[in-house]
């Protein structure tokens, strides 16, 4: 498998995104259960990333999602958000602004196309009653730190005031360089973090995703302790592989997720894993039972 390419033409398939929406939902909204969510103990905001099954329709995923208890669904763009609707789930991380997972806030010559998507792209995801829209910095290109920095506080300072008026939280993922995406920039926590006190503005924060993060710089508990106030959300993946997040890989996810719920986290935690077994949705149902902790 190639879980780059895969969630690159995945979110770039599922980014087309004007249209208007209607009355705003809350996660108040959601708060009917079934008959597998009653089972959960309610600590973790559960949700799932729409790319990795992109081979099952979205009214599917959200029937499914549904019975095992998941809340949100990530990664879902203007056009499908009547679908989550419909289902009575959230839009737990918006997408559709960004330009694609290299040419991001950290490039001026990108700065224009990026104000303009996510000038329009505010507004929506606060109409349809969401609250968190994925940003990403980019590929150095040879660019230091100091340099990324300053062009990311350039460009999304121009935007932060209304995201901030809307009550949208611009959320930069923080990704691997060294095995899924070469040449990221945002790929330590401290990079991240060092940007987030730049701009100094609680509607950006980050995509603290465990996997990517696992790969790049390890001490994952001790991480997310000392910088949660940074972190507004949260990726599963197995390690290494992107797997199953079971005994077949390295972390150890009970521990991470009552880390996770230790720091007060009222946010989502998304699985973001690619199923090797064949009945994916059991492998989904078995990862959302190990988060619920």
């Amino acid at each position: 498998m190639k879980p780059v390419n895969s969630r690159r033409e995945a979110i770039k398939n599922m980014a087309i995104a004007t249209v208007a929406m209607g009355a705003p939902l809350t996660l108040q909204s959601f708060s009917s259960k079934s008959d597998e969510s009653a089972a959960l103990k309610g600590n973790v905001n559960h949700a799932v990333c729409r790319w990795i099954f992109a081979d099952v329709d979205l009214d599917t995923l959200c029937i499914e999602a549904k019975k095992i208890g998941i809340k949100g669904i990530d990664l879902v763009g203007p056009k499908d958000w009547p679908v989550l609707k419909k289902h009575g789930l959230y839009s737990s991380m918006c997408n559709g602004a960004e330009i694609n997972l290299v040419d991001g806030w950290n490039d001026p010559k990108f700065h224009d196309t990026l104000i303009k998507n996510y000038s329009e792209m505010i507004p929506l995801v606060a109409k349809a009653g969401y609250k968190n829209l994925i940003c990403f910095s980019g590929s150095r290109r040879g660019k230091d730190d100091e340099t990324g920095w300053n062009n990311c506080v350039a460009g999304l300072k121009q935007v932060i005031a209304l995201a901030e008026k809307h009550n949208v939280v611009l959320v930069m993922e923080l990704l691997n360089s060294k095995v899924n995406h070469k040449d990221y920039q945002c790929d330590r926590t401290a990079w991240g973090v060092e940007l987030c006190k730049r701009l100094g503005s609680e509607n950006f924060k980050l995509l603290y995703d465990i996997y990517h993060m696992q790969i790049d710089e390890g001490d994952v508990i001790r991480t997310i302790q000392d910088n949660h106030q940074y972190l507004a959300h949260y990726h599963t993946g197995g390690v290494p592989g992107r797997n199953e997040i079971d005994e077949t890989q390295e972390l150890y996810y009970p521990a991470i997720v009552k880390a996770i719920i230790a720091t007060g986290h009222k946010g989502f935690l998304a699985q973001e894993f690619i199923p090797l077994q064949k009945d994916k949705f059991a492998s989904l149902k078995t990862a959302v039972k190990i988060c619920d902790q």
